[in-house]
């Protein structure tokens, strides 16, 4: 596992540390992830913990202006239930959550907060919660994928045309954030079911909507996690920090 810089977690603080760093802080990251199947070599806790040690070093990066918040450790997984293990909370329970958090951090006096997200199922319910949090609360809150800004290390090192869960990008990451989320001698492929209604529903497609994922896939896992590296997942986390670093001042910047 690589080394975080020092950072402001609040899980590791008291409250007088904490009085002392509100006088910096601008802006509570919350790292939101999932409890969900990852195929036969991947933790299910995974998306959790990958948000959790992303927000870790965006952190370090912006101290101290910025802390983390406890990991909100489930998210939005329905059409992952049906592999053993899997919780999912509704939408409305995460939003609620959510609410409740952002609730208490303005009242700490924290009136930005980035939802730094591990789970793609979350993401409308995020840039919900967002919305309904500025216009409720009137607390500034944005949302981002933690790897999303990692378009040039993507392009470059991801090769299946069907990836995103359990794949090289994933497990790559995770060798080099957390690598006992993995089984190295369990990686597989993606088994695909070809030819299902998923095909026509996929982002990127006129019309989208639900699937259940054994409809796409028997073992859980999309892509060709047989190809990841501690390398490629050091490329893709870097440059994802970079452009989150880059997006986080902009908007702490443009605020003093």
């Amino acid at each position: 596992m690589t080394r975080v810089a020092p950072c402001y977690l609040l899980t590791e603080m008291t409250w007088p540390e904490v009085q002392q760093a509100l006088e910096t802080v601008k802006m509570a990251i919350v790292p939101v992830g999932a409890h969900e199947q990852h195929g036969p070599h991947m933790n299910e806790s995974c998306d959790a913990v990958l948000a959790t040690e992303m927000a870790k070093r965006l952190a370090g990066r912006l101290y101290p202006r910025v802390l983390v918040t406890p990991t909100v450790n489930m998210g939005v997984s329905p059409h992952h239930l049906n592999f053993p293990g899997t919780i999912s909370l509704r939408p409305e329970t995460l939003m609620a959550v959510l609410y409740d958090m952002v609730t208490s951090l303005k009242h700490h006096g924290i009136e930005k907060v980035l939802f730094l997200n591990g789970h793609g199922g979350n993401q409308s319910t995020l840039g919900l919660a967002c919305a309904t949090l500025y216009q409720e609360l009137e607390v500034e809150c944005y949302y981002a994928k933690t790897t999303a800004a990692a378009k040039k290390s993507m392009q470059a090192y991801i090769h299946s045309t069907l990836y995103g869960h359990s794949c090289e990008r994933e497990v790559s990451e995770a060798l080099y954030l957390a690598p006992t989320l993995v089984r190295r001698d369990k990686l597989v492929k993606g088994d695909i079911v070809e030819g299902g209604r998923w095909q026509g529903l996929r982002p990127g497609n006129p019309v989208q909507g639900f699937y259940r994922y054994e409809e796409m896939t028997r073992n859980g896992c999309i892509g060709d996690a047989t190809q990841a590296s501690f390398s490629i997942g050091e490329a893709i986390v870097e440059e994802a920090l970079d452009g989150l670093v880059k997006s986080v001042n902009d908007l702490l910047g443009a605020a003093e």
